[in-house]
């Protein structure tokens, strides 16, 4: 498997993704956050690019089963129904709706990526689902969203722990060099809240009183689904489950 990992949104400047899978990580927080929205039973999770765009699709959507989601600096985007925290996308909240998000990092990486073959959302949450899921592709790019383009350290340990994950099912990886210094990042680096709480990500959210997502976060292979793109919204590849 050719393997090819970037770190920030503007190194997919003139990348071909054709033939491609790519995994979309945002640990901190927005792939943690769909990956938990659609497993509480959310129907699908609409990325958006801008607030405009999400306000424009929720009127053409329609508000009695849509929800408007997202944050900007970390908070609650002023009229939106929820923010970026996974902690509030119980099942009592979403099962059943369609959710439109917009985030700083997480919603633009993937929608940059939509012509790729297959666009995953990857987090440490579901690591051994997405894993299982792309074992048997030809080409993977990770795509490391970031912090305000720039790199982000969990971003990073995330995609070398899915390459770790496959070296150890058997798959032979040709890396590219961001894959090889992924992978080093992963086996120096513990996956846990403590070290969320380290990045510069888990600092400002301990900063802004919403620390208790550092958790939820870091729980590796807490849920089995796998977001993937379809018709520019993201849906479960697996049955809900928590």
């Amino acid at each position: 498997m050719k393997v090819q990992v970037l770190f920030t949104i503007p190194e997919t400047a003139g990348v071909d993704v054709a033939g491609a899978t790519v995994a979309v990580v945002d640990v901190l927080r927005a792939t943690s956050t769909m990956v938990t929205a659609l497993a509480r039973g959310a129907r699908a999770v609409f990325p958006s690019a801008s607030t405009e765009d999400a306000l424009r699709l929720a009127q053409s959507l329609g508000r009695e089963d849509t929800l408007l989601c997202g944050e900007r600096r970390g908070l609650r985007i002023q009229g939106y129904d929820l923010g970026n925290s996974p902690l509030e996308y119980t099942r009592e909240v979403v099962e059943g709706r369609r959710l439109i998000m917009n985030t700083t990092n997480g919603t633009r990486a993937i929608l940059v990526m939509e012509d790729a073959d297959a666009v995953l959302a990857l987090a440490f949450l579901n690591l051994g689902a997405v894993a299982s899921e792309v074992r048997e592709r030809e080409r993977l790019i990770c795509l490391c969203a970031g912090r305000e383009d720039a790199f982000a350290l969990e971003d990073a340990v995330c995609a070398g722990l899915l390459l770790q994950r496959l070296r150890a099912e058997g798959v032979e990886l040709d890396p590219d060099d961001g894959a090889r210094a992924a992978l080093a990042l992963a086996q120096a680096h513990e996956p846990n809240e403590a070290f969320l709480a380290s990045t510069l990500a888990g600092r400002a959210l301990l900063a802004s009183e919403l620390g208790a997502d550092l958790a939820w976060c870091a729980r590796v292979d807490a849920l089995a689904v796998v977001p993937v793109l379809r018709d520019r919204m993201l849906v479960p590849l697996s049955e809900p489950e928590a």
